[in-house]
């Protein structure tokens, strides 16, 4: 008998650099889809058990057909953009002022330790409240329903940024100061130069963490007495029983915040700048 040995050909760099890029992200995206496909499985399921239950027959226009119809014809009509840009302008400038708060307290709290040690019970309390428990007080202290709403996101959306922020101060390598001191910098310079450029990615981590809790609080904070944003076209669905359009804004919801939540992650992977190859 004999015996015939083959050796498997080598592999060029065009092949290996194939298999270690395009393979790994084939097999993500396939994931993701099966991943999506379940959970439109599990809501038409879903949908066709509410359809046949004589009690809650009425709800079927939760059905993934009706829903998505409704969709189109909100997207057709401007419905979206004009229900969704009321809720993106409160929930911007409670961001803001989030951020304005929360990053200077963030880097007074990470740099000196006695500031760091005074609030953090105070905070730690504070954090610790519903943001929605805040309601009543917003209500009394701000002459317009936009006011309030933007003031409960921003009690939502400060904790995030101010310990992500602290946290990001505190990892600096404190020869980094020393260095900058004797070479002359000066407090504001020591700001711009040191501070900013090393927790830029940590204000945005806290920014991204933030978004996520204020998208939460802004539904049941525009059950408040506006008459715009998505919050209400939720609230206005219910009252006229119009189911479609009820889950029809719930994915708006969901599509928004996924999208805004996905610019964030890549302005985090743009301030990171220990880079692996």
């Amino acid at each position: 008998m004999s015996m015939v040995i083959t050796e498997s050909a080598p592999v060029g760099p065009a092949q290996g650099k194939w298999r270690q890029t395009f393979l790994p992200q084939a097999k993500a995206l396939a994931l993701s889809l099966a991943g999506f496909g379940i959970l439109l499985a599990a809501w038409w399921i879903g949908a066709w058990f509410v359809a046949r239950n004589p009690s809650t027959a009425a709800f079927a226009d939760f059905a993934p057909g009706p829903t998505l119809n409704r969709l189109m014809a909100m997207i057709a009509s401007g419905e979206v953009w004009s229900m969704s840009w009321p809720s993106l302008m409160r929930v911007g400038l409670g961001l803001f002022w989030a951020i304005v708060i929360a990053v200077p307290l963030g880097i007074l709290i990470g740099r000196i330790a006695t500031a760091r040690v005074l609030t953090n019970l105070p905070f730690q309390f504070l954090r610790m409240i519903s943001p929605l428990s805040w309601m009543p007080i917003a209500i009394l202290a701000f002459a317009t329903w936009d006011g309030a709403i933007i003031f409960l996101i921003a009690v939502a959306a400060v904790w995030p940024i101010l310990f992500s922020t602290a946290a990001g101060v505190r990892r600096i390598d404190p020869s980094w100061f020393k260095v900058a001191r004797n070479l002359g910098a000066r407090p504001l310079h020591m700001l711009s130069t040191v501070i900013f450029p090393a927790i830029a990615q940590d204000i945005l981590v806290g920014v991204r963490l933030a978004l996520g809790v204020a998208w939460i609080v802004l539904v049941p904070a525009e059950y408040l007495g506006v008459k715009s944003g998505l919050g209400y076209s939720i609230n206005d669905a219910r009252d006229t029983l119009e189911y479609d359009r009820l889950f029809a804004t719930v994915l708006i919801i969901g599509v928004i915040g996924f999208a805004l939540d996905m610019i964030l992650q890549q302005l985090i992977r743009r301030f990171n700048w220990i880079r692996q190859e």
